[in-house]
């Protein structure tokens, strides 16, 4: 059976990485059957033939549920087109500064001949260009009446970057938009009675009563996160400290928390009917046994608190290897530990296939896994006395006799180190290849987050939700204060130079030589020479981030939305040209793009950044970076009063007439002249840094936002020095850029255009677009192509992110 579920999560697995959906599905279901059947006669490969069969089934099983889950669709001719909805809120709506986020269960179209999907994603913005509108305080179950602007699922597509579409797709979200202000748009029912609202309204009830409590509380967020498994309202600061201090899977409904609940669950109910004793009125026991009564106890305990977290898959997985254990206790079996966890994997993948694709299925069960193999049937808690435990004691007691209390609690210490000994050095491989980092302080961290966590903060605001305001109070408060004073041990370990090991992203075969490594590190006492395999963590651990050769150049092109970020790289030097956009208060292009990026590339300095002007979407991530990243120094037109020019450790104005040549290969600015910070009347863009990189193969200009007459002045001032072999497209292709005379200067074979999807500013223009086409000049646009990069060494050669990690669910 074990081999079977891990070939059908490796099939699973396989199918996501497709570019497209195979037509044969069902027929590789049906093939798996006779290989089943096969398996027990094949002796020598009964569990190759088992897995075999388990990769058939799961690849099958995963394309028909895709399949069926791209089916609904918005059509191209409705995308941006008014239609009238009616449909109920489906989710826990987020609010935000600038209005709220919700998912609409849709009922009904009104727009005649238009083609909705069932479930979309909606925006209600308070104001447009500082036009105050009007935001629906809308509730789980509500039904309304909108008018709404739809687009199918698109998000920025990125090496190593946040997959938004495959997360839409998992979720059920076919389409996102949002709600018209010039729309009808009313509430027809204020609440509609189903059992997923009911839930939803619960969750959000509970939720809103924290709020009010805790309102103003700086920790609010963890309690919410604790209590219902909402964790959007945690800020961003706060999820650095977690995540560098290795407790962030505690700051959610986690596997151990649902486990400690069904715990107490089972405990309690199981003393009350060991209680109600034959000779009394209540003889529970005969009517049903008590183990199997706790049973009961702790899976509704473990239900209820798991519709609490939304149902993610570290609350899918503890709910069902507790429901595999009870379902054994049920029918009076005995339940291998392995088959329970690879059953509960199995069962995740099955209702949820695109669930091996995230970072919490692997290590939700990689933990477990470790724990199992670094402890069953090699150790074991002794609850009783063994002859060894007897020496100097005296007369010798019965064999079997309980442990004395001190011992059981040494015992249970002991345990509980060798457990924690087991996960922090089996997950390094893992670790390291899905965040390119290891947090050093986790082992200390946890020591004192997850008792503090799961046996004090958790109960309490749990309490606290439910209970009467006279004790929900001081339960909420006090439960919040031990979150702040967790908080500030965390934020000491966070800032410790070593709490942190960050090293490139290992390839899939260093992964597998780590883990290998591992494995014979934690086999039990008496393997020979099992410090080796820390050995194998040496190339793992001390890997250098690649880079080109000398004389050559590489620069990535992010897809970064509607803004400008491009990674320039050089033999031993890397310069940042714009930052990308600002998203919302807590997010930009630095935290969700770049800073994602150069962490997995083990890039963890950078020798300059160039900020081209003060325009947010090529500024908006440059603080976040500055936080993050060592940086030599700033080159910028900004205004030394600017927040940025003031966070940088060495600012410097860029002026036409400078340069500099890293390994090999030279840099010019070729504009703002120094002169135009004198003109106040000039807009942020008419003084963009632009700037010339020349390796021994090829040349790139980057011009930033410059425009007609900017482009005109650098003509005057040097007609022969423009020639580029890539060109970033000046000002994202607006109609007052890339005029004729410009483009004909500089000649480009490839041109980048860094533009957001269906962004309102319709860049590039379509006639911008044609001036580029009769020159025969290759257009590469991140919003189609996501992520683009340029490698100039013997030749030029261009990649796009879409193309080279070509799946199935782009652009659907």
């Amino acid at each position: 059976m074990r081999c079977t579920v891990l070939g059908f999560i490796g099939g699973a697995w396989l199918l996501h990485t497709q570019a497209e959906l195979p037509p044969y599905a069902f027929p590789m279901l049906l093939a798996a059957l006779p290989l089943l059947w096969a398996a027990q006669y094949a002796s020598g490969m009964r569990h190759l033939v088992r897995g075999a069969a388990g990769a058939l089934l799961g690849f099958g099983w995963a394309a028909i549920v895709a399949q069926a889950a791209l089916a609904p669709s918005v059509p191209l001719e409705d995308e941006g087109r008014d239609l009238l909805i009616v449909g109920t809120v489906d989710s826990l709506p987020n609010r935000f500064s600038q209005g709220e986020r919700f998912n609409f269960a849709v009922e009904r179209v009104l727009t005649p001949n238009a083609l909705v999907p069932p479930r979309l994603a909606l925006s209600w913005y308070a104001g447009f260009r500082g036009d105050p509108q009007p935001v629906g305080d809308v509730q789980p179950g509500e039904r309304w009446q909108l008018k709404v602007r739809l687009q199918r699922p698109h998000g920025n597509a990125n090496p190593y970057g946040f997959d938004y579409e495959l997360w839409q797709l998992e979720q059920g979200v076919r389409a996102t938009g949002y709600i018209r202000a010039e729309g009808d748009n009313r509430r027809l029912d204020s609440f509609v009675p189903t059992l997923h609202n009911v839930i939803e309204r619960c969750r959000a009830s509970l939720r809103d009563r924290i709020r009010r409590i805790l309102k103003d509380h700086p920790y609010a967020g963890v309690i919410v996160a604790l209590v219902v498994g909402d964790q959007r309202a945690i800020d961003q600061s706060d999820w650095v400290i977690f995540n560098r201090t290795g407790i962030s899977h505690l700051i959610s409904i986690s596997g151990l928390h649902i486990t400690m609940m069904a715990g107490m669950a089972a405990f309690l109910t199981s003393w009350f009917w060991r209680k109600s004793l034959p000779g009394r009125r209540m003889q529970l026991s005969l009517i049903l046994p008590a183990r199997k009564a706790a049973a009961i106890s702790g899976m509704a305990a473990a239900l209820a608190y798991v519709l609490l977290a939304g149902f993610g898959v570290p609350a899918q997985r503890t709910l069902y290897m507790l429901a595999v254990v009870a379902v054994a206790v049920w029918l009076d079996r005995t339940a291998s530990i392995s088959h329970v966890l690879a059953l509960a994997a199995g069962v995740v993948v099955l209702f949820d296939p695109w669930a091996v694709m995230w970072p919490g299925f692997w290590l939700s069960f990689g933990a477990v896994a470790i724990i199992l193999y670094a402890s069953v049937g090699r150790t074991s808690l002794h609850k009783t006395m063994r002859p060894a435990d007897l020496d100097g004691q005296g007369p010798y007691p019965e064999r079997g006799a309980p442990l004395p209390r001190g011992r059981r609690l040494l015992a249970n210490l002991r345990a509980a180190v060798n457990t924690q000994y087991a996960i922090t050095l089996g997950l390094v491989p893992l670790t390291m290849l899905l965040f390119a980092q290891i947090s050093i302080v986790s082992p200390l961290a946890n020591a004192i987050a997850i008792p503090l966590v799961s046996l004090l903060v958790t109960p309490m605001a749990l309490a606290g939700s439910i209970l009467p305001e006279v004790l929900a109070h001081p339960l909420l408060t006090g439960a919040h204060e031990l979150v702040r004073g967790l908080a500030a041990v965390l934020e000491w370990c966070s800032g410790l130079r070593w709490a942190v090991w960050a090293a490139p992203a290992p390839p899939w075969w260093l992964f597998l030589w780590a883990l290998f490594g591992t494995l014979w590190l934690l086999a039990p006492r008496g393997w020979p020479m099992r410090w080796l395999g820390l050995a194998t963590w040496l190339p793992l651990l001390f890997a250098e981030p690649d880079h080109p050769g000398e004389g050559e150049l590489r620069v990535t092109a992010f897809d970064v939305g509607q803004g400008m970020a491009l990674l320039v790289e050089t033999s031993g030097h890397r310069l940042l040209y714009d930052t990308g956009p600002q998203y919302s208060l807590e997010s930009n292009g630095g935290n969700r793009v770049i800073l994602p990026y150069l962490r997995a590339r083990g890039i963890g300095n950078l020798d300059g950044m160039v900020v081209s002007h003060s325009d947010s979407d090529h500024v908006g991530g440059a603080a976040a970076i500055l936080a993050s990243v060592q940086t030599g120094w700033l080159l910028s037109s900004l205004g030394p009063s600017h927040p940025v020019a003031k966070a940088a450790p060495k600012h410097m104005r860029c002026e036409a007439g400078q340069h500099w040549t890293w390994d090999g290969v030279r840099f010019e600015v070729l504009h703002p002249q120094p002169d135009s910070y004198r003109q106040a009347s000039l807009k942020s863009n008419a003084r963009s840094c632009t700037l010339r990189i020349v390796a021994a193969s090829g040349t790139v200009l980057l011009p930033g936002d410059i425009e007609a007459p900017q482009e005109q002045e650098l003509l005057a001032r040097m007609p022969q020095g423009m020639k580029a072999d890539v060109l970033l497209a000046p000002h994202h292709g607006s109609g007052t850029s890339s005029t004729p005379a410009f483009l004909a200067a500089v000649s480009a074979d490839s041109a980048i255009f860094q533009v957001g999807h269906r962004n309102r500013y319709r860049h590039p223009k379509p006639e911008v677009e044609e001036r580029y086409r009769q020159r025969g000049t290759a257009i590469l646009r991140t919003d189609k192509a996501g992520a683009v990069t340029v490698d100039i060494g013997t030749g030029i050669a261009v990649s796009e992110y879409r193309s080279e990690h070509a799946r199935y669910w782009y652009g659907r």
